[in-house]
């Protein structure tokens, strides 16, 4: 048959054969094979009815990953934080990009081919002795992978991106008035006198059994949530289309069995799978399997005892979760933590001796009497005091006295004139800038959010989790 139809390739009958022939592979889901995985959705967002694919997403991630020295990129690498932090840049990028791509196109903005010429003979990098050079530029497009449609796209982008967010990028004018009003606020200083009233100046003898048991009943320890649960992996190459498939049906004959009755340890074994079961989860702990990332547990801790998820895609393969037990929040048992009270009990008994001592001081202060261990100082927002003094201080008004106190002690503060800072026209016009900066973020934060009101942003979280989450 294939003979027949090389040999008669135009003729109609010939057609009609070849067309049924192809049409059956499609039925077959062969389609994503011969087209090499093309058919599968790779949309990663949807900004507004146009959608950005995991492509974009690996293209601005390696134009960011090549702007980092090799010790940045090798921190990302080595980092969760660091790469989800990166990750979530793009996103992010991408977004903002498309979000003003699609303002640009619903203001009528165009950009002609006549100036994607001009500006790509403009490149220093494309040039000559002055000429543009088009054998630069062509081994530029076959160093970079691209054609010159990619870098009239990109370039097109651009513009378009500059037209739609250029106005929010200039800064708005600050008055004089608020940069003097910025300039004395932070460089301005205060004269205060306080007093520091230690916790641990005070000394408190052995706890009774009843002192501790009342200290517990007013401080309980939460024993938060645990669960027990178990899950079966199926893992697979997912960018390999036929490996996909392969694992894909594995995955759901090991769910059709789950469902049917059997267990999930069963069905794995029956399939070669991974059956794991892990005891006493917290929510809020770092998973030593690496299988249960945040977003998988945050998911199990969703779910009813007892309960199978839904057949779930991960980056590396498939998973279904089960929630075998839950352990509720509840107090722990006195004896159990008994030895681990005593200090807490010190400590507020300290506090509670401090407390009074620190009273009586701001009594004398407000008296006119003698203070023990009062200090004055001239400090600034930032320094010659401790940081809850100073906030105290900046805080209230010439002449005030009051208590505040951080995790170490009580302090017992009168607050004293302010001195305003010389003038300086170079800190001042340092400030000037500083608040144009700032100025201009607020712009674009509220443009943005604007255009995403506009511009619905719908993530596809399965696409992200399997091509991008690490």
């Amino acid at each position: 048959m294939l003979e027949y139809l090389r040999n008669a390739a135009d003729k109609p009958l010939a057609k009609v054969l070849m067309f049924i022939l192809i049409f059956s592979f499609v039925g077959w889901g062969a389609a994503e094979w011969i087209f090499g995985g093309e058919s599968r959705d790779t949309t990663l967002i949807n900004v507004g009815g146009e959608n950005v694919s995991v492509g974009q997403f690996n293209n601005e991630r390696s134009r960011q990953l090549q702007e980092m020295s090799k010790d940045e990129q090798r921190a990302i690498y080595t980092d969760a934080q660091k790469f989800s932090a990166l990750n979530n840049s793009v996103m992010s990028k991408l977004t903002i990009n498309q979000l003003a791509l699609n303002r640009a196109k619903d203001l009528g903005f165009v950009v002609s081919d006549k100036r994607i010429a001009d500006e790509i003979k403009s490149y220093p990098q494309f040039q000559e002795n002055g000429q543009f050079a088009s054998w630069k530029f062509d081994m530029f497009l076959q160093g970079a992978g691209m054609n010159e449609q990619d870098i009239a796209n990109s370039l097109r982008g651009d513009i378009l991106r500059g037209m739609a967010l250029g106005a929010t990028n200039v800064p708005l004018h600050i008055p004089q008035f608020a940069v003097d009003a910025a300039y004395n606020a932070r460089y301005a200083k205060r004269d205060v006198k306080y007093t520091t009233v230690n916790f641990a100046d005070y000394k408190i003898g052995d706890a009774t059994e009843e002192q501790l048991k009342t200290y517990y009943a007013q401080n309980p320890k939460i024993i938060p949530e645990k669960r027990s649960v178990s899950y079966v992996f199926v893992a697979a190459d997912m960018n390999k289309p036929d490996v996909y498939d392969e694992k894909f049906k594995v995955a759901q004959q090991i769910e059709d069995m789950i469902v049917s009755g059997d267990s999930m340890k069963t069905a794995a074994e029956k399939h070669n799978a991974k059956y794991v079961s892990v005891k006493n989860i917290a929510r809020d702990e770092k998973q030593s399997d690496k299988i249960l990332t945040d977003d998988l547990v945050a998911k199990l801790f969703a779910m009813e005892s007892g309960t199978e998820s839904e057949l779930l895609e991960l980056k590396n393969g498939f998973v279904i979760l089960r929630v075998d037990d839950v352990h509720a929040q509840h107090n722990a048992e006195f004896d159990d933590v008994k030895k681990s009270l005593v200090n807490g009990w010190k400590k507020a008994e300290q506090r509670k001796k401090a407390y009074v001592d620190a009273n009586e001081r701001l009594v004398a202060l407000n008296k006119g009497d003698v203070v023990k261990d009062l200090k004055s100082a001239t400090i600034t927002r930032t320094e010659g005091a401790p940081l809850v003094v100073l906030n105290a201080a900046f805080a209230g008004r010439d002449g005030e006295r009051v208590m505040v106190e951080d995790d170490k002690a009580f302090y017992v503060v009168s607050v004293g004139k302010t001195t305003m800072p010389k003038d300086d026209k170079t800190k001042k016009e340092s400030l000037r800038k500083e608040l144009e900066k700032m100025s201009v973020r607020f712009v674009t934060d509220d443009y943005t959010q604007f255009l995403k009101h506009v511009y619905p942003v719908k993530v596809n979280e399965k696409t992200f989790n399997r091509f991008i989450a690490k």
